[in-house]
């Protein structure tokens, strides 16, 4: 029986997983440099030991009121098609592992509207768990003008 372990976090009380896989590490808020002319939902830059990377506030992406770091606060770094990026999360809760058969496609009502990034749906104990592939986030525009930014960054 095959299973996977997600890191599930929480985003305006809602809960979100993605695998494990895909992070490369969590780290705590740090300075972000911001960039001018782009979108909302791009904080900016941060400086993780020498290295540029970019940082999404994934309230903003999903559409949801912004809302001050605190303690909780975390940004999780994700390898996006050879690029790292940093999504900032109200808070990292735990990592678990899910057995397959409790792992369920995409209702079709959610997959239209977000099928870009939501791959299905964990049944944690009584919990439901939207799973998420943060690679996938980024439409095609988006990851052109974000190479464009870190392109202008490190000259």
């Amino acid at each position: 029986m095959a299973s996977h372990q997600f890191v599930i976090f929480n985003i305006n009380g809602e809960n979100f997983g993605i695998e494990i896989t895909q992070v490369k590490e969590i780290i705590k808020p740090m300075d972000i440099f911001k960039v001018p002319n782009t979108p909302d939902y791009i904080e900016g830059l941060i400086n993780l030991r020498g290295k540029v990377h970019t940082v999404f506030n994934l309230r903003k992406k999903f559409n949801l009121p912004a809302l001050a770091f605190d303690d909780n606060t975390k940004i999780i770094i994700v390898n996006v098609n050879s690029m790292m990026i940093g999504f900032i999360v109200d808070e990292v809760n735990e990592i678990v592992r899910v057995e397959d058969e409790d792992i369920e496609n995409t209702p079709q009502a959610i997959a239209s509207a977000n099928s870009r990034y939501v791959t299905g749906v964990a049944k944690i104990g009584d919990r439901i768990i939207l799973i998420l592939d943060l690679s996938r986030a980024l439409s095609l525009t988006e990851e052109q003008e974000l190479q464009k930014i870190l392109n202008t960054s490190s000259n």
